[in-house]
């Protein structure tokens, strides 16, 4: 299996499992504060798990990109400010 089509089928099982919860929550389903926090935790956890994906592709895409690009660096000494 392709990573990058897992990455994209497990972010669209997040995404899903965090808007039923939302739904859930809005249709009246909490009928207690336990069951309240219990899916406020699970929606938390859900977007944690998100941004972390997110964060790695961010990573693998900037240390993707530095390959193919030279570095950022100048050489200003002896330099006249004036010029």
């Amino acid at each position: 299996m392709d990573d990058l089509f897992f990455i994209d089928k497990l972010q669209k099982m997040l995404k899903e499992s965090y808007q039923r919860i939302g739904d859930s929550m809005v249709a009246g389903g909490v009928d207690n504060m336990e069951k309240y926090k219990y899916m406020l935790g699970q929606a938390h956890a859900y977007q944690y798990i998100q941004q972390e994906i997110s964060n790695l592709l961010e990573k693998k895409e900037q240390k993707d990109n530095d390959n193919y690009n030279e570095p950022n660096i100048f050489d200003i000494k002896g330099r006249d400010p004036n010029a």
